[in-house]
């Protein structure tokens, strides 16, 4: 559950020696604070003002005061030394788990470290320090993209407080969100299919609330090559106990970013309303979101026996001047849950987002040559979705003999409204060079018919329960998810055969506490995507076919030393593929593809001054049946190590110097690995500084990516190659009135 972290951190956080340390510290300093004020007030009092006259003789009566015992409750995630991530994970239906008690890999990243990062989509905060994320680092795409676990994700996955469907569709900027989460593996169980199937991860995002300290915030930034903007933060508690509160976010940032002739503006507004009472918690989030990207970036693939061209100058744009995306999304969301005891809680969270978006563009560019000479389609297309989602659940703690058990059942429903209007520009296509690129004038308004109307209906129950054992020690989790998928079709593209199939996701995983600081876990679990239909030139044309699954099995350690903590984990992932079969033309799922890997994390404060964020992964992904059996995933480098490092000056008081380091391998970009992009080394180098400015509170930041202005291909969404992110400089000043 979401609406009540402070809450749930309570109930579900370990009680181990580790926990009691930092409470320790937080009361030391509270008990500090108030020893302090009691001191100088006895100081300042007439008997402390007596007892330092002189000595007249007369003796003073002696004051004992009593003892008093200081109790404050801590507002927002508990994090870890320098602030960069939580000890809480949420895991859908499971609820909110410490990371020792969670039998999944997980990291949360906090409010902090989004705005040090100067993050302008969430893509910039999971892949910054993480290696078992990649990102493309391609400057003016029109969705955020990544892989996890070497396998690849959009927006359109990513949930908000465990809700589908609620984020903008394509992109979202963070200045909403107090907190990000990452769920590495398949998640069907826990969270449900994902609308678009996607299985090498979760990402959730929390949005902020308004904190007991009111917040007046405003941000201004620069984004090279020229792009300005900034950012309001304010919110606000009001009643007797503060039950009530308002969280206003808005954002603006416009001008040329350091591709040629690209240019991107943002306008985004988010408004939170909650409610805290003593057993029930209510809240309301809506946001408004504009994007608007002029010559964006779709990227080029090779024609057959095309070797890999030399690179172009970093900031070459290969789209037109004047092809744009421009997407709008507008999201609302309601959730509530009450406290019918201690040990029982229902919630219901409901939400609708709708979105348009509208593409002139270089649709299919194909290099024919190693001079580099490309032939490119041009089109236009205009989307529209309607999403609705809606999740009723009940988590309950009760005991058994000597067996603990937490309880969740769920029920969850997605519903999609697509309408896909498109058309190629007849007349229009283009020969030039990617070295030198010219594109023809072009100004034509948008025509574009309509061709499909797809409406997917997603509908699951889940139930789930952690027998716990020996004081916790030992944890077994159990869970199973049915899941129903609908989809009809109409139109000029539509298959003509409706889609109605079902599956069932188990899953089960196990934790032990080796002592107060280390745990092992294991699990296996499965992911959910929505089967294909045969297409029109297979012979079995037509055929629908049930959800596939992916399964994961993992074994992890994870160690927390209080400031400082590592995890480790072993992983095995098969995911079917689907495949024409080139000898009998039959259409089928008999394709696999199987990730093996094994990952090293690590975040915290290893020793005082340093705070240190990253790790190593290494992903053995194979093509293990199908046409292209023995062969390498594509896009899947075997190699992936990221630091992230921040140093607080002793020689400069409120001075911190950062630097941050990515070495990505050699991947393919083709199935049949005839052609691979070479590995690269990313280096960002930058500072934050803390004063104040007519006794305002005022934090600058600055960071240099790509210091070395290194030139690399990377591979975007949707082609093969595209030109990795040139050397780009970010300045901020954040002030609190």
């Amino acid at each position: 559950m979401y609406l009540s972290n402070d809450k749930n951190c309570t109930k579900n956080s370990s009680k181990d020696k580790v926990r009691l340390q930092r409470n320790f510290i937080i009361s030391s300093k509270i008990t500090f604070i108030y020893s302090s004020v009691l001191g100088a007030f006895i100081i300042l009092s007439p008997c402390a003002s007596a007892q330092n006259q002189p000595n007249t003789g007369t003796e003073l009566p002696s004051a004992v005061f009593p003892k008093i015992t200081v109790i404050a409750e801590v507002n927002g995630p508990i994090s870890y030394a320098g602030e960069q991530v939580s000890y809480i994970n949420h895991l859908g239906l499971l609820g909110n788990k410490d990371i020792l008690e969670t039998p999944f890999n997980t990291i949360s990243y906090t409010e902090k470290f989004i705005k040090d990062t100067q993050a302008t989509e969430i893509t910039d905060i999971i892949t910054h320090t993480d290696p078992s994320v990649y990102s493309s680092n391609i400057n003016g795409q029109n969705l955020e993209y990544y892989n996890i676990r070497g396998f690849t994700q959009t927006a359109n996955d990513v949930s908000v407080s465990g809700l589908y469907g609620i984020a903008p569709y394509y992109r979202s900027t963070p200045e909403m969100y107090e907190q990000v989460e990452v769920l590495k593996g398949p998640s069907a169980m826990l969270n449900g299919m994902a609308p678009t199937g996607s299985v090498g991860g979760t990402v959730n995002l929390v949005p902020k609330r308004a904190n007991d300290i009111p917040l007046t915030q405003v941000t201004a930034r620069y984004l090279s090559d020229s792009q300005l903007g900034g950012h309001v933060d304010i919110g606000r508690r009001f009643g007797d106990d503060n039950q009530f509160g308002v969280r206003f976010n808005g954002v603006y940032r416009d001008g040329d970013t350091t591709t040629d002739k690209q240019s991107q503006e943002t306008q985004f507004a988010s408004l939170a309303l909650d409610y805290r009472g003593d057993n029930a918690r209510v809240s309301l989030d809506a946001y408004d979101s504009q994007e608007y990207v002029n010559a964006p970036t779709r990227g080029i693939q090779l024609a057959p026996n095309v070797p890999l061209p030399k690179l172009p100058d970093a900031n070459t744009s290969l789209n037109p001047t004047w092809a744009y995306n421009d997407s709008h999304d507008k999201g609302l969301m309601l959730q509530g849950e009450y406290d019918f005891s201690n040990s029982t809680t229902a919630y219901v969270r409901a939400g609708r987002s709708k979105t348009a978006f509208e593409s002139q563009s270089a649709s299919q560019a194909t290099v024919i040559n190693e001079a580099g000479d490309y032939k490119t389609s041009l089109g236009e297309v205009a989307d529209d979705w309607q999403r609705d989602s809606y999740e009723i659940g009940v988590q309950s703690d009760f005991k058994i003999a000597e067996i603990n058990h937490q309880l969740a059942v769920n029920a969850t429903k997605y519903k999609e409204d697509h309408n896909l209007n498109a058309r190629f520009i007849s007349g229009l296509d283009v020969t030039t060079n990617i070295y030198n690129p010219v594109w023809p004038a072009f100004n034509e308004p948008l025509i574009a018919p309509a061709l499909l109307n797809t409406k997917t209906d997603l509908t699951s129950f889940g139930i789930a329960d952690t027998l716990s054992f020996a004081e916790d020690k030992y944890q077994l989790t159990l869970g199973v998810r049915h899941q129903q998928v609908e989809v009809n079709q109409t139109g000029l593209l539509a298959s003509g055969n409706d889609y109605d199939e079902s599956a069932i996701t188990p899953s089960v995983a196990f934790l032990t506490k080796i002592n107060e600081n280390t745990s092992v876990y294991g699990n296996y679990i499965e992911g959910l995507s929505q089967g294909a239909t045969a297409p029109t030139t297979a012979t079995n044309a037509g055929e629908t076919f049930a959800p596939y699954k992916t399964k994961q099995k993992e074994i992890g350690i994870k160690y927390d030393m209080g400031e400082f903590a590592h995890t480790l984990s072993l992983f095995e992932i098969k995911k079917p593929i689907s495949y024409l079969d080139p000898s009998s033309n039959v259409f089928s799922f008999d394709g696999e593809q199987r990730n093996r890997g094994v990952e090293w994390g690590f975040f915290g404060k290893p020793i005082s001054d340093i705070t240190l964020m990253g790790g190593v992964t290494y992903i053995d992904a194979e093509q293990i049946k199908g046409n292209n059996a023995g062969k390498e995933a594509v896009a899947v480098p075997k190699w992936q190590g990221k630091l992230g490092i921040e140093w607080a000056q002793p020689y400069v008081p409120n001075l911190t110097l950062t630097a941050n380091a990515t070495v990505v391998a050699e991947q393919y970009i083709d199935a049949n690995n005839d052609v691979s992009i070479p590995s690269y080394t990313l280096l960002d180098v930058g500072a934050r500084y803390e004063t104040s400015l007519r006794q305002y509170p005022l934090t600058l930041r600055g960071v240099v990516k790509n210091v070395t202005d290194k030139h690399y291909w990377a591979k975007p969404y949707y082609q093969s190659l595209g030109i990795g992110e040139p050397r780009t400089a970010m300045v901020s000043a954040t002030f609190d009135f």
